[in-house]
């Protein structure tokens, strides 16, 4: 059986559909959505089905001009299927990868072997990154779905010499759905990764044989009638410039530049946006070294490489090392670099599958050893903390919540992780369960790989390290599971709704970033106090946008209003700031978060009579 792995389609599919639904499965149902970015996103998918708007996303009645559309008529379909909920908000990116690792073994097995292609569906499956940025609704995971699927049907053509009707408008549609899914990144990144490799082989020529004409109007016909539509559905209205203007010079030319207003996000450091590529392969990454050395720079002539591997492990670099380099340049998020992962996991799949049929002894086999051996000494770093702070911190007093445990990074939260540096070591004592189950992850699971790599059995050692990653990514679902009050606010929607009657106004206090799962949880707008900045700013220029966002005096007169509104505030201190402007009752609290009301809730009435 595992000399024959991949092999067989159907059971190599079989297989990469199991470890999907090991990595990726659980986390379609819970945690519940975030606020911010994922709980955001979600609510412009359900804004599509109650508008019956397929052409100008909202969020929470605003107008969203920000991004592409295909990410939220993935949801918007989701929600039309099965109902309104987090798992199927979640359903179209998570599919999207498990047919991206569908892709990556196709292109492995189409040209390289099936076995490289095999493994490098194992490794983009059990890698961190794609598990990391499938956590949050952002579509980047897709966008290397559209790049590959573009890559390969040029890689179809060009080896063939002259490219079919099918290659090349295949080529088209893809790049017309990156668009629909990341704006012109998704037409940059495939049209120059193929013509960087192109110059590299020296066969521009082949530009000529792509059937330019026609394959340009299958691309406008995917692409461009969205584009269309939003910019005759939202012209330039009293302080808005349109569509056009935000959405192609804002969000795409003076994002790139640093220079998008609102600046709403931060930037990772150039050497640590280098760096975490490591980080998002882990495991896989101890062994990108020799992977990067099988390639060749300089190759034979054209007609000598066209079917040979390493024109396609030369296409692969460019596919990664262009995506790095064009990021490196502009702000950076940590996500931006999950277009490149499926191109290093067929480096790394090529790799092993090589190392795989090597003899115990040859330079392959002892390449592989090494790696082992620096990953062993890794892991067992990694277990020794984890277990030491497993033991180290007792588990709190009753009635502390985490959020009591931890540091204040305000600042850092424009990072996708940056929640996660206020951990403090008290803080651990939450995480027991998940840090026992990394230890014990990481200790045998590398120790295995090395054990098994050193007697020659590197399909063996290659499945402990999967196993190690199935166990390890499920210690780190149950650990955002703790960590999920202070990112998300679902259960203070659900005390909102034990209450709620219609006519009510439930207030964020600051941005709708800091609440957004509340207005998708309880399905209802949410006005803001002090909040009209980042993500709701621009569709709040237009004279016909809701007025929902307050002024204190506004709030002060809400507040002493004879209807009842809560107020989703980040801190307790709000009470006292409330109280001086009448009645105050705490509806809930959870993860530092409040949730006031100026009448008493039914549940206090009900005790007090």
């Amino acid at each position: 059986m595992l000399n024959s792995m991949g092999q067989r389609l159907l059971p190599a599919l079989a297989i990469l559909t199991l470890l999907w639904l090991a990595v990726f499965g659980p986390g379609l149902f819970h945690p519940a959505l975030f606020d911010d970015a994922d709980a955001a996103h979600a609510e412009a998918g359900r804004e599509i089905l109650v508008r019956h708007d397929w052409v100008t996303l909202h969020e929470n009645g605003i107008r969203y001009l920000e991004k592409a559309p295909l990410p939220y008529w993935g949801m918007a379909l989701g929600f039309k299927l099965f109902g309104v909920a987090a798992w199927s908000a979640r359903l179209f990116l998570h599919l999207s990868v498990l047919l991206l690792a569908f892709l990556v073994y196709q292109f492995g097995r189409r040209f390289l072997t099936a076995q490289a292609g095999f493994w490098a569906g194992v490794v983009l499956l059990t890698s961190c990154g794609p598990y990391e940025f499938t956590r949050v609704l952002i579509p980047d995971m897709t966008i290397g779905l559209w790049i590959g699927l573009s890559l390969y049907f040029f890689m179809e053509g060009w080896q063939s010499g002259k490219p079919s009707l099918l290659a090349c408008w295949g080529m088209a549609a893809a790049i017309g759905l990156n668009v629909l899914t990341k704006s012109l990144i998704g037409v940059v990144f495939p049209c120059a990764i193929i013509v960087v490799f192109l110059l590299i082989v020296g066969d521009l020529r082949h530009l000529l044989k792509m059937r330019l004409v026609s394959s340009t109007i299958i691309f406008l016909v995917v692409a461009a009638p969205w584009h269309i539509l939003a910019a005759l559905q939202i012209p330039p209205a009293g302080q808005a410039k349109g569509f056009l203007w935000f959405y192609f010079v804002n969000e795409q030319f003076l994002r790139y530049l640093g220079k998008r207003y609102p600046a709403d996000y931060g930037t990772v450091p150039f050497w640590l946006f280098q760096g975490l590529l490591l980080l998002w392969l882990l495991p896989w990454s101890v062994f990108l070294p020799q992977a990067l050395a099988r390639i060749r720079l300089r190759l034979a002539r054209v007609e000598g490489v066209r079917l040979s591997p390493e024109a396609v492990l030369l296409l692969l670099l460019c596919w990664a090392a262009f995506i790095l380099l064009f990021f490196s340049f502009s702000t950076r998020q940590e996500y931006y670099l999950a277009p490149a992962l499926p191109a290093l996991a067929l480096l790394l799949g090529h790799w092993l599958s090589l190392e795989s049929q090597a003899q115990i002894g040859s330079p392959i086999a002892r390449a592989g050893r090494i790696s082992s051996v620096v990953l062993m000494v890794v892991g067992v770093l990694i277990a020794g903390i984890t277990g030491a702070l497993a033991i180290m911190f007792h588990t709190p007093a009753k009635g502390v919540e985490l959020s009591d445990l931890l540091n204040k990074n305000p600042d850092a939260y424009v990072l996708s992780l940056g929640h996660f540096l206020d951990l403090t070591g008290k803080a651990m004592s939450m995480f027991r369960g998940p840090l026992i189950g990394t230890c014990v992850a990481f200790l045998f699971g590398t120790v295995l790989n090395w054990y098994f790599r050193r007697r020659g059995k590197t399909r063996v050692a290659n499945w402990a390290l999967v196993a190690m990653m199935v166990l390890f990514i499920e210690c780190v679902h149950a650990a955002l599971s703790v960590f999920y009050p202070l990112l998300g606010s679902q259960p203070l929607a659900a005390a909102i709704l034990r209450e709620y009657q219609p006519g009510e106004v439930i207030v964020s206090d600051g941005e709708y970033s800091l609440t957004s799962s509340i207005n998708f949880y309880t399905g209802v707008q949410e006005s803001i106090l002090n909040g009209r900045v980042n993500g709701l700013w621009y569709g709040s220029l237009f004279p016909d946008a809701p007025t929902i966002f307050l002024d204190d005096a506004q709030f002060a007169a809400l507040w002493a209003s004879t209807k009842r509104v809560y107020l989703v505030s980040p801190s307790d201190e709000r009470h006292s700031y409330l109280a001086k402007l009448g009645p105050v009752f705490e509806v809930a609290h959870a993860g530092g978060k409040f949730v006031f009301t100026n009448r008493p809730p039914a549940l206090l009435q009900t005790n007090q009579h």
